[in-house]
């Protein structure tokens, strides 16, 4: 965790939070193993959200000319996010794909951090998914986008319908991916591929 993430967050703040919402459900706030849960809370989330002042369009500014305009695919991305609705967590993996215009292409680690950027703020699969997409589209230009996130969502796992192992899938197409169906299920192929 940076200095620069830590300023962003009111440590304070949400340790007096957290103490007021263990109290709340009952539990003894002096008791030896709870004594520094307030702390170690607000500092994992500043970690947890320190996506939300980040913008996953910086990512894809720095780019390479290498004249290659056909599939590129970063699959099996894993991320972690909390869900904005109970800020439980969900988990599980992206893949991004993109067909480059004009040879621009970008580093493959980018993908892979825009996607943790996305990650890491209170957020909803739809979104991060999305987002991710749009990221690309508006930065690179590319002939198109695929984006397919996979994840498991703890608040259908421990509360609620209480569904373990459940998955949620969503997928957002620009572009050729959205206007070809034989490149989209190509792409969909790949991703399926191990």
């Amino acid at each position: 965790m940076t200095d620069m993430e830590l300023q962003n967050v009111d440590l304070e703040k949400i340790e007096k939070a957290v103490t007021m919402i263990l109290e709340a459900v009952g539990e003894d706030i002096n008791r030896e193993g709870i004594l520094d849960t307030p702390k170690r809370v607000a500092k994992m989330y500043a970690e947890v959200f320190s996506g939300l002042h980040e913008d996953p369009k910086e990512f894809f500014k720095t780019v390479f000319h290498e004249g290659h305009e056909e599939l590129v695919l970063v699959k099996d991305i894993p991320f972690y996010s909390m869900c904005e609705h109970h800020l439980v967590p969900f988990f599980g993996k992206a893949h991004v794909a993109y067909i480059p215009r004009d040879g621009v292409v970008t580093g493959l680690s980018k993908l892979a951090r825009a996607v943790e950027t996305v990650a890491r703020r209170p957020q909803l699969q739809e979104r991060i998914t999305s987002t991710i997409a749009d990221s690309l589209v508006d930065t690179l230009n590319p002939h198109g986008v695929f984006v397919m996130v996979e994840a498991e969502h703890l608040c259908m796992t421990m509360r609620g319908i209480k569904k373990p192992g459940a998955k949620t899938v969503t997928a957002v197409s620009r572009g050729v991916f959205e206007e070809d169906a034989i490149k989209r299920s190509e792409v969909i192929s790949y991703i399926k591929m191990d």
